[in-house]
């Protein structure tokens, strides 16, 4: 899961697997695939940056 930010300052979790679609509109607006939208204040860039970190990190742990 991958840490990010609603437009009223909350932090949330999301479970990258379920991740359909991601637009800027202008706000970055990440379509889940149950249907649920979020707004989050990171840009495309960083959602897709921490989703990477993420995979890096537990494929890391795989290897040992």
């Amino acid at each position: 899961m991958i840490y990010l930010t609603r437009l009223n300052g909350e932090k949330i979790s999301i479970n990258i697997e379920l991740i359909e679609i991601m637009e800027t509109t202008p706000d970055t607006l990440i379509t889940l695939t149950t249907g649920k939208k979020l707004i989050v204040k990171e840009n495309i860039l960083n959602v897709q940056s921490a989703i990477i970190n993420y995979r890096r990190a537990i494929n890391s742990r795989l290897k040992k």
